[in-house]
């Protein structure tokens, strides 16, 4: 997973204390269960059962007691969650789901910062600085009481948010809120989608024109479409390869690593991570076969990417299954849709 993944598993408290505050899961519990690989299953009665239906109750997906007893309800609650967040349906949890279900609720809480942000200033005693700080708590972010003060504890937790995912919390007092931010990229999103359709003849008449004017009709050439194939050639060889968080390897590789290694084959070099690589690529109006396309998964800006195949479809390295084909037109994908963007070498 992310670092900031990462960064949730390490630095979320224990459980017990945890379960007590109203908003926080017990992340501890969770925590554990990566570390040990070891996963409730079916017919088990503990507490560690009672923390995951807390945490599908919480997602809206079960609906019954918290008593702690893995049963017909809470596998069906399972089975809803992975369907939902397009993994396999088994009722059972594994590393995949549980990763999945940290990754929500790092979502569902960045969320919520972004509402209460706009409430909260330094100096302020109140049940949303309360809640700020049990949110930053559970992100390993405030080491501090739960007192609903908002001092000099609670203004450091922020600002190490900030600095570390490059956004603004707090309005007026700290810069513009996350909200704006948020709003801003959206329209962004709009512009982009909108110009798509106009853009994309013009673009590909004018690349076309460029060449034929360029190059002599008797030179062999070695074109941008030639390599475009070769690159998703090899990206599909290695179509279930496991996902291994830093892994650049066909052992197992991350989203960033998976597509380094791809065009390190075709003598191609790019940078190492993601926001790197964004930043390398030349914009376009819309993909074409080859093409990088971006997505905004776990943090403002990019985060995660794939090799466009065209048809709607990318490859990429997921992090529940490894290497695969997705289908970019699915809500999840359209909804973190950042770009497309080409390697220009």
């Amino acid at each position: 997973m992310n670092e900031t993944l990462q960064h949730i598993v390490k630095h979320s408290f224990m459980y017990g204390a945890v379960l007590s505050q109203p908003m926080i899961m017990p992340s501890y519990i969770l925590h554990d269960l990566i570390e040990a690989k070891e996963f409730p299953r079916y017919g088990e009665h503990s507490e560690r059962v009672q923390a995951i239906q807390k945490k599908l109750y919480d997602f809206n997906f079960y609906h019954d007691d918290i008593d702690g007893d893995f049963g017909i309800l809470t596998e069906y609650a399972i089975k809803q969650f992975q369907r939902k967040n397009q993994l396999p349906t088994s009722g059972i949890l594994d590393d995949d789901t549980v990763h999945m279900m940290i990754e929500v609720e790092m979502d569902q809480y960045l969320k919520k910062i972004e509402q209460l942000s706009e409430k909260i200033y330094p100096g302020l005693q109140s049940e949303d600085v309360r809640k700020t700080q049990e949110i930053l708590q559970f992100f390993g972010y405030y080491h501090g009481h739960i007192d609903g003060i908002y001092g000099p504890l609670t203004t450091e937790a922020i600002q190490r948010v900030e600095a570390e995912h490059h956004i603004s919390l707090v309005n007026v007092h700290l810069q513009q809120p996350l909200k704006k931010v948020h709003e801003k990229k959206k329209k962004e999103k709009q512009q982009l989608k909108q110009s798509t359709k106009t853009n994309e003849s013009n673009a590909d008449s004018q690349e076309f024109k460029k060449a034929e004017h360029t190059i002599p009709p008797s030179q062999p050439v070695a074109t941008t479409q030639s390599r475009s194939t070769k690159i998703i050639q090899t990206a599909q060889l290695y179509i279930g390869t496991p996902y291994e968080w830093g892994g650049t390897t066909p052992n197992g590789f991350d989203c960033s690593g998976f597509l380094q290694f791809v065009y390190q084959t075709e003598n191609i070099q790019i940078p190492r991570t993601v926001s790197e690589i964004w930043n390398f690529a030349e914009p376009i109006s819309a993909p074409s076969i080859g093409d990088l396309v971006f997505f905004e998964t776990y943090k403002p800006g990019p985060s995660h990417a794939g090799i466009y195949l065209g048809n709607g479809r990318f490859i990429h390295a997921g992090s529940s299954r490894g290497v695969e084909i997705s289908d970019i037109n699915l809500d999840y994908w359209q909804n973190r849709f950042l770009g497309a963007k080409r390697i220009i070498q």
